[in-house]
């Protein structure tokens, strides 16, 4: 684990990068994570899809999966790839705070 200040606030990391308690997230945070992973501006589609997951995660107590997002969230598959290219589920998990979803590699 490894602990890093980020958007003013000192936060703990997991060994894969991603936040260790999710209480610890902001919006401001998320929008710094975002930019390190390249998505330079988040849109509403992505809030959408953030505060999903966010919620999801407190309600279920795990990150939601694509399936979970594409279902209950109402966010198609092809959406979702286009907000966060190449391993969404990965990414859409960390700008949110939330643990890598599982069968995530």
């Amino acid at each position: 684990m490894s602990t890093r200040e980020i958007a003013g606030k000192t936060v703990e990391f997991d060994e894969e990068g991603f936040m260790v308690n999710p209480d610890d997230w902001t919006k401001d945070i998320a929008v710094e994570l975002a930019k390190e992973i390249g998505i330079d501006d988040l849109t509403e589609g992505h809030w959408k899809v953030i505060e999903f997951s966010r919620a999801d995660f407190v309600e279920k107590g795990e990150a939601p999966t694509l399936r979970r997002i594409t279902k209950a969230g109402g966010v198609p598959t092809k959406e979702l790839f286009q907000l966060f290219p190449k391993k969404p589920a990965k990414k859409m998990s960390y700008i949110a705070g939330v643990p890598k979803p599982h069968g995530c590699v």
